[in-house]
Parts: C-alpha cells; sequence; structure tokens
C-alpha cells in the first residue's frame, strides 16, 4: 500500500534551518510528481512547493520562494524540504502529499505530517 511518512520537523528559532524528508513506499516513486503542503495553526491547508517526476521542474509558493527547496532523491524514494530563513508564520503542520503541478493537484495520498514550530 501507498505509504508516505514525514520526518525532520521540530522546534527552530526565527531564522534557523530545518530539512524535512518524506519516506515513500508501495508505488514507484520515480514517476510521480510530490508537492509539500502545510497548514498553520487554526488556518486551512497552503500548498508550498511540488517537484516533478524526474525532479527537473519545480515550482513555490510565493511565502517561501528564495527560502525554501524541494528536491527528491528518486534512487532513495525520498522527498525532501530545505527550509532556510525560518520565520515564526513558517509554524505549521508539513505535509506531503503524492502528486501536484504548479501548486494545483490533485493530490491522492497524504502523509501523517510533521510539526514544524519557529519561535524564539
Amino acid at each position: 500500500q501507498v505509504q508516505l511518512v514525514e520526518s525532520g520537523g521540530g522546534l527552530v528559532q526565527p531564522g534557523g534551518s530545518l530539512r524535512l524528508s518524506c519516506a515513500a513506499s508501495g508505488f514507484t516513486f520515480s514517476t510521480y510528481p510530490m508537492s509539500w503542503v502545510r497548514q498553520a495553526p487554526g488556518k486551512g491547508l497552503e500548498w508550498v512547493s511540488d517537484i516533478n517526476s524526474g525532479g527537473g521542474g519545480t515550482s513555490y509558493a510565493d511565502s517561501v520562494k528564495g527560502r525554501f527547496t524541494i528536491s527528491r532523491d528518486n534512487a532513495k524514494n525520498t522527498l525532501y524540504l530545505q527550509m532556510n530563513s525560518l520565520k515564526p508564520d513558517d509554524t505549521a503542520v508539513y505535509y506531503c502529499a503524492r502528486g501536484g503541478v504548479a501548486g494545483w493537484g490533485p493530490y491522492d495520498y497524504w502523509g501523517q505530517g510533521t510539526q514544524v514550530t519557529v519561535c524564539s
């Protein structure tokens, strides 16, 4: 069965960095685009970034452009999100999802999420 398992979240001070990982299994990872979506406390889902199946095409929300970098290692079936210059507004549960192109879904599978908290 399809599984997506995020890791790497935590508590970080403003200006700090974190790298999220999403381990995929149960499908041919290298043939699917992948996305990161977040949900801040009390707010709806917000698309963050996506990457095409080969890793050569990426898209970012304006709110994270220039600070976050999405990447993937198809040999390891793993999706990454490098987050730099973190701000308190980046506090959210971060989900990886299968699917998505340039900020549009559909997303057919989701991970359980990993919490990122940015505060001093």
